[in-house]
């Protein structure tokens, strides 16, 4: 795929010129923001233009990352969630127990 043929969706890059956006220089804020906020069309494009190992890569070395995208990329990768930044990082920080964010983050990660 060509980087001129990408149609992203407008909301995923609402703080930046979509058009001055270098996709090839900075490939973990678009993976980022495509796992977090993207439509299923946008993961699409992603995985057609960037290689496997691209993705695997930028991902395992993002501070932090969305509990089901992390989850989403993990097995995607066929890759441990135990070995992202995120998820170690995450873990330097625990919820305190039977905290709201505790209910509903049963992975217990925490962002700051």
């Amino acid at each position: 795929m060509d980087k001129k043929d990408i149609k992203f969706s407008k909301n995923l890059f609402w703080d930046v010129d979509v058009n001055s956006l270098d996709i090839d220089r900075y490939p973990a804020f678009v993976l980022q923001r495509v796992l977090e906020y993207g439509l299923w069309s946008d993961w699409v494009q992603v995985r057609s233009y960037y290689p496997m190992q691209t993705i695997k890569d930028e991902v395992m070395n993002l501070r932090t990352l969305d509990p089901k995208a992390l989850s989403y990329i993990a097995v995607y990768t066929n890759t441990d969630i135990k070995d992202y930044r995120c998820y170690k990082l995450a873990q330097l920080h625990p919820t305190l127990w039977n905290s709201y964010q505790e209910q509903n983050n049963p992975l217990g990660f925490t962002y700051q």
